[in-house]
């Protein structure tokens, strides 16, 4: 058998004793407020039931012998006592819509009113009854009509019934014909005999009668039967059989063993199914006698009578009443009505099955209870503190659909309160995460101790009042603790208490039970901040948060929040996160609140101080602080602050802390004065006045984000590029000479600082200074010019001298100084003057400053570009000491390519003159073609006869008169061609010659 529980489902309401010891109760049958009670002697006795309010449940029910009989008589009272027969009342039906009683004893059916006022009937021509089951149709039940009163019924209502057979007093004849064939329609069993009846009733009783509408074979010996739909299952004590009514055929459902109870049948109303008893085991069946759900385990010996009340099946024997859950197959709860061995005891449920009442009899004495309402019993088990008892059956409840969403929210709240301040954090925050009417105000009172700035926004919700009003964690832990250590001295002193056994048997102490306490309520308001709230809350949830994860130190959590889109409130958190050191806590949350001015200051305490102290960091505390730790820390503020800056428009709360930014990264430094995250920019004068000058290259980096990102035209500011870019190759050019010196502790002396400082462009300076003053037109070369001018920057003086226009310093630097001929050589095709040429060969021949002739660079150059160069120029210019080797084979290839030349230009120039002559030759001959005009030719525009009239002819031999030709023009013709734009050629014109 299942375990038993301490629920309190059901208490006694009424209690009636016989009033002679001569009579003994043989059947039961509650109808709404009336009970119906059958004696052994035949006779029927009517009880009045007066229901009080249902009380508050007591803890500990008593049995009911302890119960004031006086208090519980008071709710029901004798109404009449009728005599039926000689012999005990089987069965009792309950007509409540005709106000009928049908009632089987001694073998017949019997009629009264259901008053008991008028004389009872006797229904003749049956004789013998032994089983009599009405017939119930379920709610979407689809089963067959057994009557058929078509033939009976008028035209007019066979109409209506096409149209969904409404009466004319708005009742649908359907929903009738259920009611009649629910309530009149009867088996019976009358020996080997299952008949199928129809009671046909009138106003009066005295004329009722019967009408047998299906016999059918059926077995000996049936004990129980219930009809629903159109299956009939009958009970012997051979098992369990199953008839239809409609074809008459039928089957076993179930075997019984030998030696096993009686067999016993009982609809249950909820859900339209049939409990078979087998031995002591209930198994539910639907209407086709199919097995549904789980199989019922009662206690040893079986039941004697069997109820249905709501979700629960009522069992009752010795005395004792038994409610099982028809799902879990539980026992929820024992009552005691009787001594044991008190003899049959009988159980009855109400006939218009609303589930809230049942009555128990033994032979002597009736006792009625009520079902206790759910939110009583959830109550009843969570002031005694059986937790998983009340969860287990709100989770009944919920899924039979009997508790609103309300009132479970409701629920979940008020057991998370209990469990909270019965220490189980983590199940009470379970608890409030599910209750959907909890508001996060709520846990307030626990963080933080009234008053405070949120008193005003915590709820006064009691729920039902079960738990004492919220204090902080603190008092709730030591609370805890005492009631803890007072019920381990209860249990040495044999008391027992409702204390959980695992805090007695291992007492936890009050950190962990704190630490437990905090990280829920964090888990609890984290969640509480995806809800929809209003701003107070929010701003309560963000704030009381971070109180928490600086109670456990979660320094991690902490910075998140405050870097986060946060609803704390700064005043109450400033001093809090100062005194403990969570600075950078404190600077993430200035930020996020848009006070960038103190964020910044705590980012450069925090950049200058990182070994002081005053920085909250893991290497730290575990023991590994050294100066790679330092440096990383105070690159990771500097990184913050410059987070920061890189939004801001301030242009003087930028350039307050730039120089300390720059000092610990000049990579920060520049991403802040380059940023186009803000949305006014800074003034670029203030910007180079503040900045460092030993800082060259954020100056650098700043100037060529000035010109290449943002286009500026300003001359000075491509100018003070220019100079900067040539100051830093100066200084580079000297220190790569300085390197090479064989000076070694000098070479390292010079090596340390380029290791310690990492260049903040990776390009080298001089291929930047090179690329710009190509690239710019807006510097002054004369400026730049007198930097470098004593400077090795040759190619820079050599790019500043062509912005200049001289171009014969260029070739000299090109050619003598840098001794680049292929760039001389492409300066000079780009000057596009033969005489650059000459130029830059004199150059060659004739370097002076006592440098030797470069005789290959000329002969290269000759080579290259003697086809533009003049022969005797060049025999002028060259040196007589020039080796004529050298020069033979490149001074004859001039020569020759020179007669070329003048040959090639003489074809041309015959050829060209023979073109012309065949062009003026062709146009004479077109000009002088004869055309033949007669009497019918037509002007090809006008269609005018021509006959004597002047005439224009087109090259393309179309014919027009004068006139036409004057408004055509002497080159479009009749057909539209443009002779100036389309051209036209004809064979004869081409040159054959």
């Amino acid at each position: 058998m299942a375990k038993l529980k301490s629920r309190i489902a059901v208490e006694p309401f009424a209690h009636f004793d016989l009033p002679t010891h001569h009579l003994s109760i043989s059947t039961l049958s509650l109808s709404q407020s009336t009970l119906y009670v059958g004696t052994r002697n035949g006779s029927l006795l009517l009880l009045s039931l007066n229901p009080t309010p249902t009380p508050t449940p007591t803890p500990n029910p008593p049995p009911i012998e302890s119960v004031s009989l006086a208090s519980l008589s008071r709710n029901v009272s004798l109404l009449r006592t009728v005599s039926v027969s000689g012999s005990p009342v089987e069965s009792i039906f309950v007509l409540s819509e005709i106000g009928a009683v049908l009632v089987l004893s001694d073998g017949f059916l019997f009629i009264t009113d259901s008053l008991l006022i008028h004389p009872v009937k006797k229904l003749g021509g049956l004789k013998g009854v032994s089983v009599v089951a009405r017939r119930f149709r379920g709610t979407h039940s689809q089963s067959t009509d057994l009557t058929d009163n078509t033939s009976n019924s008028s035209k007019g209502q066979r109409i209506l019934d096409k149209f969904g057979g409404v009466r004319t007093n708005g009742v649908k004849s359907k929903d009738l014909e259920q009611n009649r064939e629910g309530n009149y329609v009867f088996a019976l069993v009358i020996g080997k005999k299952l008949m199928l009846i129809e009671l046909v009733l009138s106003s009066d009783l005295a004329n009722a009668s019967f009408v047998i509408l299906r016999e059918m074979q059926c077995f000996d010996g049936v004990k129980s039967m219930v009809w629903l739909d159109d299956s009939i299952i009958v009970g012997t004590i051979n098992g369990y059989s199953l008839f239809s009514c409609v074809t008459g055929q039928s089957g076993v459902i179930f075997s019984l063993p030998d030696l096993s109870r009686p067999p016993l049948l009982k609809l249950l109303w909820r859900n339209w199914e049939v409990l078979l008893l087998v031995d002591n085991v209930g198994v539910i069946v639907d209407a086709l006698g199919q097995p549904v759900g789980g199989s019922l385990v009662f206690r040893k010996g079986g039941p004697d009578s069997i109820g249905d009340l709501s979700s629960y099946v009522v069992v009752v024997r010795d005395g004792k009443m038994d409610l099982y859950h028809k799902k879990s197959g539980n026992c929820i709860q024992t009552l005691t009505f009787g001594v044991e061995g008190v003899g049959q005891c009988i159980v009855a449920d109400e006939e218009n099955r609303s589930g809230e009442f049942a009555a128990v009899a033994t032979p002597t004495k009736v006792i009625c209870y009520r079902k206790v309402p759910s939110e009583e019993q959830i109550k009843d088990l969570l002031r005694k503190k059986n937790f998983n008892e009340a969860i287990s059956l709100v989770e009944e409840l919920e899924c039979e659909g009997e508790l609103s969403k309300e009132v479970l929210s409701l629920f979940h709240a008020q057991v998370g309160f209990l469990l909270l301040f019965d220490l189980h954090f983590k199940e009470a925050v379970d608890h409030f995460l599910r209750s959907e009417t909890m508001q996060p105000s709520e846990v307030f009172p626990f963080i933080m101790r009234d008053p405070n700035r949120w008193s005003l926004l915590v709820p006064r919700n009691r729920y039902w009042g079960l738990h004492p009003p919220p204090v902080p964690l603190e008092d709730v832990v030591d609370d805890g603790l005492l009631a803890i250590q007072r019920a381990i001295f209860l249990r040495k002193a044999g008391v027992e208490t409702v204390v959980d056994e695992r805090f007695l048997s291992n007492p936890p102490t009050r950190a962990e039970l704190l630490e437990s306490a905090i990280k829920n309520i964090i888990r609890y308001l984290e969640v509480s901040r995806q809800k929809d709230l209003t701003l107070a809350v929010k701003e309560g949830v963000d704030t009381l948060l971070m109180y928490l994860y600086r109670a456990l130190n979660y320094v991690d959590d902490m910075e998140k929040l405050a870097s986060s889109e946060n609803y704390c409130i700064v005043e109450e958190l400033e001093t809090l996160l100062d005194g403990s050191g969570h600075l950078r806590a404190l600077a993430f949350l200035y930020a996020s609140k848009g006070m960038s001015s103190k964020a910044l200051a705590i980012w450069r305490i925090l950049a200058r101080n990182y070994s002081s102290g005053l920085w909250k960091d893991l290497a730290v505390e575990n023991g590994t602080h050294d100066g790679a730790c330092v440096t990383s820390g105070r690159e990771t503020a500097a990184t913050e602050a410059s987070n920061i800056l890189e939004d801001s428009s301030d242009q003087d709360l930028v350039l307050q802390h730039l120089a300390w930014i720059a000092d610990l990264n000049p990579a920060l430094a520049v991403r802040i004065l380059t940023s186009e995250k803000r949305t006014n920019q800074l003034s670029p004068d203030e910007v180079i006045a503040a900045i460092d000058p030993k800082k060259v290259e954020i100056l650098q980096c700043y100037l060529q984000w000035l010109i290449e990102e943002q286009d500026s035209d300003d001359t000075r500011l491509h100018t003070l590029y220019a100079l900067s870019l040539a100051k830093s190759a100066i200084e580079s050019f000297n220190s790569e000479s300085s390197s090479q010196s064989p000076d070694t502790g000098r070479q390292e002396h010079l090596k340390t600082p380029d290791i310690q400082r990492e260049s903040l462009i990776q390009s080298p300076v001089r291929d930047r200074l090179q690329i710009f003053l190509q690239s710019s037109d807006l510097y002054d070369p004369e400026e730049v010019l007198d930097l470098i001018q004593d400077s090795e920057l040759w190619l820079e003086k050599a790019i500043l001298y062509r912005k200049l226009g001289q171009e014969s310093l260029v070739l000299q630097i090109l050619a003598l100084k840098l001794e680049d001929s292929e760039a001389a050589e492409q300066y000079c095709a780009e000057i596009g003057r033969p005489d650059a040429y000459m130029q830059l060969l004199d150059m060659y021949l004739d370097p002076q400053d006592g440098k030797e002739p470069m005789f290959k660079a000329a002969v290269r150059l000759l080579h290259n570009r003697g086809e533009s160069l003049d022969p005797l120029q060049v025999l002028e210019t060259l040196s007589p000491d020039m080796p004529l080797q050298l020069a033979s084979e490149t001074i004859l290839r001039m020569l020759r390519a020179r007669l070329h030349h003048h040959r090639q230009g003489q074809i041309v120039h015959y050829l060209s003159r023979a073109v012309h002559i065949d062009a003026r030759l062709a146009r004479l001959e077109e000009r002088s073609r004869l055309v033949q005009i007669n009497d019918e030719s037509l002007c090809d525009s006008c269609h005018a006869r021509l006959g004597t009239k002047l005439f224009a002819m087109y090259p393309d031999d179309t014919v027009v008169c004068y006139k036409c030709f004057r408004r055509q023009g002497e080159s479009t013709s009749v057909t539209g061609r443009d002779f100036k734009q389309d051209v036209l050629f004809k064979p004869g014109w081409l040159v054959t010659r």
